[in-house]
């Protein structure tokens, strides 16, 4: 003992010589600055000239320098009265490296060592680099790589400066190899497993990347399992313990959660407490929680939900809803009070749109159901955001409802919108074997300019066809929604100038139409239409039998006037690539006195979308058909007939390739009568028929690796269809030479039904819509032509 306190005592005794004395300072001499300035020195030192100091003083002030983090060394001495601070600068940062690193990216890696105060130029402090060293081991951990490895360099450089070497080895993360619950008896552990998100390894985990064990991931499967219990009247679940192992090797992991399940609960009361503002039977009718049902958490909180939605639609936009469960342990039971807090009833002080830059304001403004002044109605807000979205204008729309700020009763309603292309353009220029040169080209645009006026435009020629077409329709022809749409065609089709083995006639077509559709409630509408269309039939060389006893019995021109009466329905959430909600349609189209042939047609269309996640659906769609003729037309006009196959259809298919088939042609031209076959080898040809039916069922997924999904469609298909003729011809009936034409789909049986299966991708470009599907028919009627790989441009499905 006595050999430690001699030192201490003299070194007592030479501090006391050095401080004993206080002394005035006259004068401050900093020495060793070299990018510090003489400033930022004095700035932070607590002593000026004139102060009377001793050594508790300046112990104080050497702590305040070292404070500034600018020094590695500081030392105080006294020059009769001159103060002398004698400073050793922390070298500053030249440059940082870094390598190794893939999982995080090296931008990111410098931004989080920048606000750590690493960063080029800034003052090096080794305790910082060890701390972010440390930070990044961490972070990697909860990535479960475990084996990594983190080294750090610092090499010295001239004028007092340092460069820092991060070398990175991310190892492997570490693959899951058991997943154990402990404690469970209510429920099979396999059960409990599969709501976990972290998976042992499967044959998936290559493309899942489930098995690689995340902290944040374990986490959020405890909370999960938390619910799952609470959701079934447990709770008092608690998830006791968990344990997460690692083998010597860093590259498998072991997770063990250990739960205590509790007692089962259920409902004894249901109350409400508070300012209702709606009838109480109304919101009691909104109550999913009932007596004597087992307590769940998550129905409680959707009644809540629906509580205040109810409240919101009335203008309560600031209504808070809670519903409190009420324990009771003596027979495990549990009542419920929701606390109904309405706030005042607020008013829209402004309706706002963002990101429209094609589309007008007005467009917008005339799809809101919410109107300026009038009191906030949740359902009136997001109806008229379903609105905007089935308008196919936009890719996404978002609403906010911020309060105005210096009023309590005033909310503003902010639309913002994201465009996307909502039409198609096409042009082409090309060479086909049998069609020769084809020129061809077509505008089809939804929003004509921005105005929300539908707009067509299609051109095309070749050496067989001539096309030409425009359509205009205003959606809101009328402040009401009453629409107005009128379409002018003109079609020239020649077969005398296609090679190849087709019937042989040509058809001029051309004509006038106009529509108006009136809305009956806000997801339906009446349409009413009226058309004129001339029609002039010329044979050629030769002619199908069916086609020639047609003209035999009704002439080779018409005049025909039509008349149509449509109504259509749709709840889609989306104009364009919906996964939600229904439509369907309903069109009879008739001759009108005054025509040349007297026949009509009876057309249907609808689909569904069933959500199976948030992610996927199924869509079950079918279109059916009927035509038929009345009065002196003996049958329907074989230019009206139905075809089925293709986009749209059957795909797998050819176009229109599915349903009767003609007969041979006969020769005309050289004697002007009935001829005999000219060429029994021919195989029968596509010829439609009155009959349409067809449908079936998608599964919708997203598409793997691509993070917007919004102007994309993977779809698995299961497609079934065909057309039937009631009228079919005699020798259509019988066969034809070669025993040809046999099965012609003359009855309507449902075993001829053609099927396929594929799979199919949509995607919305610039230019329209791209679809491509590639089909296996899995029963093909007899001559049906197939065709595996499919795309189109132009339209969806």
């Amino acid at each position: 003992m006595k050999r430690l306190l001699l030192p201490v005592a003299l070194a007592t005794l030479m501090i006391a010589e050095v401080h004993a004395e206080s002394f005035t300072i006259s004068d401050i001499r900093v020495n060793g600055l070299q990018r510090v300035s003489a400033g930022s020195v004095f700035g932070s030192l607590p002593l000026n000239v004139g102060d009377q100091v001793d050594d508790r003083e300046l112990v104080e002030a050497t702590r305040a320098l070292f404070k500034t983090g600018f020094f590695q060394d500081i030392q105080l001495g006294r020059d009769g009265s001159v103060l002398v601070i004698s400073v050793v600068e922390r070298p500053s940062i030249s440059s940082i490296e870094i390598e190794g690193n893939k999982a995080i990216s090296t931008e990111d890696l410098l931004k989080g060592l920048n606000q750590s105060g690493l960063a080029e130029g800034e003052i090096f402090q080794r305790a910082t680099l060890e701390g972010v060293r440390n930070e990044l081991q961490r972070q990697y951990v909860a990535q479960g790589r475990y084996s990594a490895e983190i080294e750090t360099d610092v090499v010295p450089q001239p004028r007092n400066r340092v460069a820092l070497k991060i070398t990175i080895n991310e190892g492997t993360v570490a693959s899951i190899q058991h997943i154990n619950v402990v404690g469970n008896t209510v429920f099979p552990e396999q059960d409990l497993l599969d709501l976990f998100e972290l998976k042992t390894t499967n044959w998936l985990s290559f493309f899942r990347n489930d098995d690689k064990y995340a902290r944040e991931k374990l986490s959020g499967d405890l909370e999960r399992l938390r619910s799952y219990y609470l959701d079934r009247g447990y709770i008092n679940m608690d998830v006791s313990s968990t344990q997460v192992s690692i083998t010597p090797d860093k590259k498998h992991v072991y997770v063990t959660v250990n739960i205590d399940e509790g007692q089962k609960y259920t409902v004894r009361e249901v109350k409400l407490s508070g300012d209702l503002k709606v009838p109480e039977e109304e919101v009691r009718k909104l109550l999913l929680v009932q007596q004597g049902q087992v307590f769940s958490r998550k129905v409680m909180t959707t009644t809540s939900e629906l509580i205040t939605r109810r409240l919101g639609n009335e203008g309560y936009t600031f209504a808070n809803v809670n519903g409190v469960p009420e324990a009771h342990d003596d027979d495990h039971s549990v009542s419920i009070t929701f606390f109904v807090d309405p706030g005042k009833r607020a008013y829209v002080n402004r309706i706002n749109f963002r990101g429209n830059t094609k589309t007008e304001d007005e467009v917008l403004r005339r799809e809101m159901r919410q109107m300026e002044g009038g009191w906030a109605s949740t359902y009136l807000i997001d109806q008229s955001k379903t609105r905007l979205e089935r308008l196919g204008y936009f890719k996404e729309v978002n609403v906010e409802t911020p309060q105005v700020a210096g009023a309590d009763d005033q909310i503003d309603v902010n639309y913002s919108v994201e465009e996307q292309p909502s039409g198609s353009i096409t042009a082409s220029v090309g060479f086909a074997q049998n069609a020769g040169l084809i020129l061809g080209g077509s505008i089809s645009q939804n929003n004509f300019l921005g105005t929300g006026n539908k707009v067509s435009i299609g051109l095309t020629r070749s050496e067989y066809q001539e096309r030409y077409n425009f359509g205009f329709v205003d959606p809101y022809w009328t402040v009401d929604g009453v629409s107005l749409g009128w379409n002018a065609f003109y079609r020239s089709t020649d077969y005398d100038d296609l090679d190849v083995d087709v019937s042989s006639y040509s058809v001029d077509s051309y004509g006038l139409g106009v529509n108006i559709g009136y809305p009956i409630s806000e997801t339906s509408r009446l349409t009413f239409g009226l058309s004129a269309q001339q029609d002039d039939i010329n044979t050629g060389v030769y002619t199908v039998d069916e086609i020639f006893d047609f003209i035999e019995k009704e002439g080779d021109n018409y005049l025909n006037f039509k008349a149509s009466v449509g109504w259509s329905e749709s709840t889609l959430n989306r104009g364009v690539l919906a996964n939600r909600g229904h439509s369907q349609s309903l069109v009879l189209e008739t001759t009108i006195p005054g025509s040349d042939l007297s026949f009509y047609k009876l057309d249907y269309r609808g689909q569904i979308f069933a959500p199976l996640t948030q992610n996927t659906a199924l869509r079950f769609h079918t279109e059916l058909g009927y035509g038929d003729s009345y009065g002196s037309t003996a049958e329907l006009p074989f230019y009206e007939h139905y075809y089925a196959g293709g986009f749209n259809s059957v795909r797998g298919f050819e176009d229109s390739s599915l349903g009767p088939r003609s007969t041979p042609s006969r020769g005309v031209a050289e004697t002007g009568n009935q001829g005999t076959l000219a060429d029994p080898d021919q195989d029968p040809l596509p010829f439609g028929g009155n009959v349409l039916i067809q449908g079936g069922v998608e599964y919708l997924f997203p598409l793997p690796f691509v993070k917007d999904q919004r102007q994309l469609r993977t779809v698995l298909f299961w497609d079934v269809g065909n057309v039937f003729d009631t009228n079919c011809s005699s020798a259509q009936k019988n066969g034809v030479p070669n025993g040809r034409g046999k099965d012609q789909a003359c009855d309507i049986d449902f075993s001829n039904l053609a099927s396929s299966v594929g799979v199919g991708l949509t995607w919305i470009t610039a230019l329209g819509p791209l679809s491509f599907s590639l089909g296996m028919p899995i029963k093909k009627p007899d001559d049906a032509d197939t065709q595996v790989f499919q795309f189109s441009l132009g339209q969806t499905f």
